[in-house]
């Protein structure tokens, strides 16, 4: 692990993820990052977004996505065709299997309280705090009425344990069911549907389009985020990722306030093997 740029085979992909990877701090995507994607998509490379983000915050940087026009949000469970808007790709979570879930979990960690995303918006329980305004019209409820229909992605939030122990917890009682990530910085667990990450569905998409794991160059900075670097042929954490994603990256890139992904993008494509245009 290292800060070169070794690409054995030409890029044909690059998937990053946004919030504290491609976005800076601020939510802004500079004129350094825009210019970076679209001489990507100039030389023939697509760029895919692949974020744990729910498709209505997505949408911020739809702008940026690039020419195939789609997107990977809510950690795999959608994919989202841009010039379109429509969907392209679900893989939900019925409800059975998310009320199992949360009254797991609820059980053993007394204190957890729910939300989930859905194709129509995000729904919350009754005592879940929420760190950001609804969107006007979101249901809040009780768990039957808040896993009425198939989700997208569940949200567990606990107000007094860690993180790390409660992903610990989380994996521990329901990995036969779900798959436990978290990328927030306060604890906040996001479970989606098993076997669906941002590595599998972004698999899927590259199979589709028969570019291989070896042509896709992927960026993250935390644990949502690993499974989708160790699948990918070259893997980048940023700097200020989190531990477990440096650990297993291939290379480290600048920070995502310092435009760390535009930069590897830029010595990539000056690179003899970069591609030269579709």
């Amino acid at each position: 692990m290292d800060s070169a740029d070794s690409v054995g085979v030409p890029v044909r992909l690059v998937a990053t993820d946004l919030d504290g990877t491609l976005v800076h701090s601020d939510g802004s995507l500079t004129p350094r990052t825009r210019a970076a994607l679209e001489a990507a998509e100039d030389a023939g490379v697509d760029v895919v977004f692949v974020t744990g983000r729910p498709l209505r915050w997505a949408e911020d940087v739809f702008a940026h996505v690039g020419g195939h026009g789609f997107a990977i949000v809510s950690n795999g469970a959608l994919v989202w065709d841009v010039a379109r808007s429509q969907v392209h790709l679900q893989r939900p979570i019925d409800p059975e299997t998310g009320l199992e879930v949360a009254r797991r979990l609820r059980d053993a960690v007394p204190g957890t309280a729910y939300a989930v995303e859905t194709s129509a918006g995000i729904a919350v329980e009754t005592g879940f705090l929420e760190r950001y305004p609804l969107p006007p019209g979101s249901l809040r409820g009780s768990l039957e009425e808040i896993f009425a229909v198939p989700t997208l992605k569940i949200l567990a939030r606990h107000e007094e344990l860690g993180a790390q122990e409660f992903w610990d917890t989380a994996r521990g009682l329901v990995a036969d069911l779900v798959e436990v990530t978290w990328s927030s910085a306060t604890t906040l667990l996001e479970m989606s549907a098993y076997g669906v990450t941002k590595a599998s569905t972004l698999e899927l998409f590259c199979s589709e389009r028969g570019i291989t794991a070896a042509e896709v160059v992927a960026f993250g900075d935390m644990p949502n985020d690993l499974d989708m670097l160790a699948w990918a042929g070259t893997s980048y954490a940023m700097a200020n990722a989190h531990p477990s994603v440096r650990a297993v990256a291939d290379h480290i890139a600048g920070t995502n306030d310092e435009d760390g992904v535009a930069e590897v993008i830029e010595r990539l494509l000056d690179s003899p093997s970069a591609p030269r245009g579709r």
